[in-house]
């Protein structure tokens, strides 16, 4: 019979902080972001490493007393990044274009005064607590007919067209945002966005490519059929009518001429955003779709990739509880696959969202997984939708109702700022990022593409993520090609050439054991006894996670400060599910399931003692410890059971 306990979360504070820990502040100290080979560095020679969150709508244009509260409480998490994503969005209030709703405003041509004070305030807010910032420029930009855009009720959102890529109208607003946002200057920083190196990263566009959207609508289709018949006049190409030829299928010419365009716009935006003097490291796109849209990111300085591991189906509650641990490809073989040899590559998106009851495997397994294979970072989809938390207080449930026609995730089930199973294990994702505490692994695995077509095989990347460093390359140096398996399913396992992660999907578990971070994670139980570096875990749950970091500058085995993060379910009061299917929200309090698990550390340190941390930081109590050997031993979830414990010296 399992055991839960309230987890409340609180909108301006964590249960600890991590501040002491990285000494920071503020962000910009080191200079601006830079590209060295395939990865990023600052100017003063620091390696740059991020672990963070997506803003979502109106959670980047909160009020300013909000934006002090949640500047702190991330960095009490250890995150020092934030992507500004979907600012350009209507359907949220504020937006950067308007700032209520009421008044028709009939086109995008300025950004709202009171918005853009929001926005200003809070960048200054999180470049004070050590917080970068990553821009998204064009996210959900909906033209309006005072923009000079023709066609605008049949349009959709602008990230959501081929159009924005060719068409000069489009292009033109396009740069004008750019200009009025990277040569705006933040009265509370004193700085023009361009000159501020709190800004680390920026995208032309979120996913949006020349070969998954389609051309349906007038005179953007006719437009692109003149450019398309002026081209292969150029090329000679006479077999092809582009009147009358499909522009939705993937074959040639037509793949290669979507490529130029997607190239030369790429190339526009950022000769015009880097004319303006923004110094900061710019990327086109950032999804997979098919080889050739991966091939156009080589025009940027890095690449930026997305993914979800999750059945929700839309309009159904439905929530199948796959397990990564229990699958061979858990969402990491596309971010590979979007990865290109030799240039940096940032997460900019992911997540494994609620109601799935075992999300708590994914924060710690994509980190390692980042680290191994030299990637700079990662922001989840998404810390919250709006600024409204103080009021929020269960899981899934951000706003009252759905948004753009009742579309579920923008009710909250992406949000992860209250969501023990997730946000709970922020801090040791934070550490292990930010420190480095992975290895890079030994070998790099280059794969030629040699399909660019959607629906072309990628089971070149599938697992091999996880064993070594692996990248795309299109020059045909690579040691395999796309569609060649290198760990088969009836592996059961992979294992890093490091020799520091494990996962078996055949068991449905997996460790991460280096000398200052050590975890397992997934159906820990029935694996009996997990030896690690410094660790010994014997499980009385099912399934798990049991982190283990140390928060001094020395290994776990010797470290005077050690936490210990203890999590798996979590759910809200009473939700109740039939299957798949989500029957009941709950209500509050959010419930955390209890970790009953015997603990081994092996440590040089005689006097540490276990304490619990509760929901509001306070000591829980002492969970009874003895020391002999060389080894101390403790049981947890019986006495005092939290989800945070500090193992410290007194």
């Amino acid at each position: 019979m399992s055991k839960w306990i309230p987890w409340p979360a609180y909108y301006d504070q964590m249960p600890l902080d991590l501040r002491g820990v990285f000494n920071d502040a503020p962000a910009g100290k080191h200079g601006f972001l830079q590209v060295e080979g395939d990865k990023f560095v600052f100017e003063d020679g620091t390696v740059g490493r991020f672990w963070g969150v997506n803003f979502n709508g109106a959670a980047c244009l909160p009020e300013h007393d909000y934006a002090e509260k949640v500047a702190r409480r991330l960095a009490q998490t250890g995150c020092n990044i934030v992507r500004f994503h979907q600012l350009d969005s209507e359907w949220h209030t504020p937006n950067i274009f308007q700032f209520t709703k009421g008044v028709r405003k009939g086109h995008t041509m300025e950004m709202d005064v009171d918005s853009l004070d929001r926005l200003d305030y809070l960048v200054s807010c999180l470049q004070d607590e050590g917080i970068y910032v990553y821009m998204d420029i064009c996210t959900y930009r909906h033209f309006k007919a005072g923009d000079g855009v023709p066609s605008t009720v049949e349009l959709p959102d602008c990230a959501k067209t081929p159009y924005v890529h060719y068409n000069r109208r489009m292009i033109e607003l396009q740069k004008k945002f750019a200009y009025d946002f990277w040569t705006h200057v933040n009265p509370y920083t004193g700085l023009a966005n361009k000159d501020n190196p709190v800004f680390v990263m920026g995208e032309i566009i979120n996913e949006c490519d020349m070969f998954s959207r389609a051309f349906t609508v007038e005179p953007y289709v006719s437009e692109f059929r003149g450019m398309y018949a002026k081209w292969l006049a150029e090329k000679g190409i006479t077999d092809v009518d582009a009147a009358t030829c499909d522009l939705n299928v993937d074959e040639e010419p037509l793949m290669s001429f979507k490529l130029e365009v997607q190239e030369a716009y790429y190339d526009e935006m950022m000769g015009f955003i880097k004319g303006l003097g923004v110094k900061i490291p710019l990327c086109g796109t950032n999804w997979l779709i098919c080889g050739a849209n991966v091939k156009a990111q080589q025009r940027g300085d890095y690449v930026d990739g997305h993914t979800y591991f999750y059945d929700w189906k839309w309009g159904e509650h439905k929530c199948a509880n796959r397990r990564m641990t229990e699958v061979v490809n858990p969402a990491l073989g596309g971010l590979a696959a979007t990865r290109v040899a030799g240039m940096p590559f940032f997460v900019s998106e992911w997540d494994m969202p609620w109601p799935n009851a075992y999300r708590a495997e994914s924060n710690l397994l994509y980190a390692a997984t980042g680290l191994l294979n030299g990637w700079s970072g990662f922001t989840i989809h998404t810390y919250a939708y709006m600024s409204h938390l103080d009021r929020m207080d269960m899981l899934g449930k951000e706003a009252s109702s759905g948004a753009i026609g009742g579309v579920a995730y923008r009710e909250g089930i992406f949000s992860t700022w209250n969501d023990p199973a997730k946000f709970g294990l922020f801090c040791h994702a934070a550490l292990m990022t930010r420190r480095g505490d992975v290895k890079k692994a030994n070998k790099t695995l280059k794969v030629n593409y040699t399909d660019l077509k959607r629906g072309a095989s990628f089971d070149a990347f599938t697992a091999t993520p996880e064993q070594n460093q692996v990248a795309a390359c299109f020059d045909g140096t690579g040691e395999i090609d796309q569609d060649v398996r290198v760990i088969p399913d009836a592996a059961g396992e992979v294992r890093s050439d490091t020799g520091e992660l494990y996962r078996s999907w055949e068991k449905g578990y997996g460790t991460i054991d280096t000398p200052m971070t050590q975890v397992a994670y997934g159906l820990l139980e029935k694996q009996g006894e997990i030896k690690l570096g410094d660790v010994e875990i014997k499980a009385e749950t099912d399934f798990a996670v049991i982190a283990l970091s140390s928060l001094s500058e020395d290994a776990i085995g010797e470290s005077d400060n050690i936490m210990m993060t203890t999590v798996g379910r979590a759910e809200n009061t009473d939700a109740k599910f039939a299957g798949d299917y989500m029957v009941e929200y709950g209500h509050a309090p959010i419930l955390a399931e209890v970790i009953k698990a015997e603990i081994k550390l092996h440590t040089t340190n005689p006097n540490l003692h276990v304490w619990a941390v509760n929901a509001e930081g306070m000591y829980h109590g002492q969970v009874p410890a003895t020391y002999e050997d060389g080894v101390l031993s403790f049981t947890i979830g019986d006495q005092f059971p939290s989800v945070y414990y500090l193992i410290q010296a007194e």
